[in-house]
């Protein structure tokens, strides 16, 4: 089946980003997400999940523990489980970047 950002279930997170779930089930989470300028997720890590982001547009910030990476169009980086990060939006403009999930995070956080 075609998946579509379009026709995708739609969420709001935080103040004001925007995700999509393109697949959602237990063994596996795709979310597509939108960070408006100056924005940031709670610092946070998962128990099982392992994570992959992956920047379509914009910059990004990744903070994993006390390291400090950014993320460029087209590069990503994983994230194991029981690793601290946080993804940030420094920049005046949108971010948008897909989540990739194994198993689904969902249930699965653990805020720091």
């Amino acid at each position: 089946m075609k998946i579509s950002k379009e026709h995708a279930e739609h969420y709001i997170w935080g103040k004001q980003c925007d995700g999509w779930h393109l697949v959602k089930n237990n063994e596996l989470s795709i979310i597509h997400e939108r960070m408006p300028a100056n924005t940031t997720e709670v610092c946070h890590y998962h128990h099982q999940a392992q994570q992959f982001f992956f920047v379509l547009s914009g910059i990004a910030t990744m903070e994993i523990g006390e390291d400090r990476i950014i993320l460029l169009p087209h590069e990503g980086i994983e994230v194991p489980p029981f690793q601290p990060h946080q993804m940030r939006n420094d920049s005046q403009e949108d971010v948008e970047f897909l989540v990739v999930s194994q198993p689904n995070s969902r249930g699965d956080r653990t805020p720091i």
